[in-house]
């Protein structure tokens, strides 16, 4: 029997995850004029995603890390 590790990164997200997900993602978009069809939103999305696997699940702070991830300094709001 093989006994293969799994980390976090393969584990699915449930609705609630993809909840937070979509909420920091839609604030991103509606701020910076990103259409939702967009390559942007794409790969605004797979980073959100791929912070959120990482442990973080705090909305400011994801939306904070996209802003630097993108090259932007982050604005409270």
């Amino acid at each position: 029997m093989s006994h293969k590790r799994y980390s976090r990164r393969d584990e699915p997200l449930h609705s609630k995850d993809l909840a937070v997900c979509h909420r920091v993602l839609d604030h991103i978009r509606n701020e910076q004029g990103i259409k939702a069809s967009s390559d942007e939103s794409e790969r605004i999305a797979s980073i959100i995603i791929e912070f959120y696997r990482q442990g973080v699940h705090d909305e400011m702070q994801l939306r904070a890390l996209i802003d630097v991830a993108r090259g932007f300094t982050h604005r409270e709001t």
